[in-house]
């Protein structure tokens, strides 16, 4: 099978004003459906602005788990559609009321819920990691582009890469760097830390370091370790998770339980992680797409 990368630039659309509170003001009195995000992370935030390309005519809340919040997320919050509530992450769903509870006592309901709360590292994080470049999702092989390219015209030749980690995103770190014109040094041994580069030198890395001591030099260093999708939600709602996390989906973006669907690292397709397979901006676009093409009919009646 196949997931879908549609762009998300033409959907079909019935415009709807809504009020900051979120309450409808269609003038016709037709129901203006409610869609929960479930996570504020890229693809959360692609999502909602895949939505307000389309004219979604209803309301969209976004329950983040994060007090704080990036620009890019700020300026979605301010859409007279959108209500973002910060500090309150999912953590428990009712599929038959079609509710969502929050960590903070929130309940908030919902016509199609989507669940996108990402993943995070399995592993504590490696010292000086901010020195080194990351790979989790596909979204992370243009960062690695403009990093080779920038090394290039500094060194001015191919930098030399070395590439930590094993399983599907190494493997998917590696063609990227290979793509490049980078030959890189594939280690499965952990290392304890990321080496600073020399004073003077732009470029961030120098290489890594193992615990009894010994290092391996480099221009570039990609770290692309395993991650573990965020799918607690999973359970409270009866949803299927794959063997190695990650609440699973169909091509369309729908999880098994109707009304509910599953974007980003918490999803899993054919049991590999979403951010693997598609990115963010495209799962997005085509969720999108799917979310406006479900029928009045099949949305439960205002609460």
């Amino acid at each position: 099978m196949s997931i879908p990368a549609t762009s998300g630039s033409s959907f079909p659309s019935t415009p709807v004003s809504v009020s900051p509170s979120g309450s409808s003001n269609h003038s016709s009195g037709a129901y203006a459906p409610r869609i929960v995000i479930a996570g504020a992370g890229p693809a959360a935030q692609a999502l909602v602005a895949k939505l307000d390309q389309a004219q979604f005519g209803g309301s969209i809340t976004v329950l983040s788990n994060r007090d704080d919040a990036p620009d890019s997320l700020l300026e979605l919050a301010v859409l007279p559609q959108v209500s973002v509530r910060f500090g309150q992450p999912a953590t428990h769903i009712d599929p038959e009321a079609r509710r969502v509870i929050t960590e903070g006592g929130l309940d908030v309901g919902y016509d199609q819920l989507v669940i996108a709360t990402g993943s995070a590292p399995m592993q504590t994080p490696i010292e000086g990691a901010e020195r080194s470049l990351g790979y989790s999702t596909i979204d992370d092989a243009a960062a690695i582009g403009e990093a080779v390219k920038e090394a290039t015209r500094i060194l001015g030749r191919r930098p030399l890469g070395i590439l930590v980690g094993t399983g599907a995103a190494a493997g998917q770190a590696e063609a990227v760097l290979r793509a490049r014109g980078v030959r890189p040094v594939r280690t499965t041994a952990r290392p304890t830390a990321v080496v600073p580069s020399l004073a003077g030198s732009p470029l961030p890395a120098s290489g890594i370091r193992f615990e009894d001591g010994s290092t391996m030099l480099g221009d570039l260093v990609v770290l692309a370790e395993d991650r573990l999708p965020h799918d607690s939600l999973a359970e409270s709602a009866g949803l299927e998770t794959a063997p190695e996390g990650g609440i699973m989906i169909g091509h369309d973006f729908r999880t098994a339980v109707p009304g509910i669907w599953a974007i980003g690292d918490a999803a899993a397709f054919d049991g590999v992680r979403l951010g693997l397979l598609v990115a963010a901006d495209s799962a997005a676009g085509a969720c999108a797409a799917h979310l406006m093409g479900v029928p009045s009919r099949e949305l439960p009646a205002a609460a």
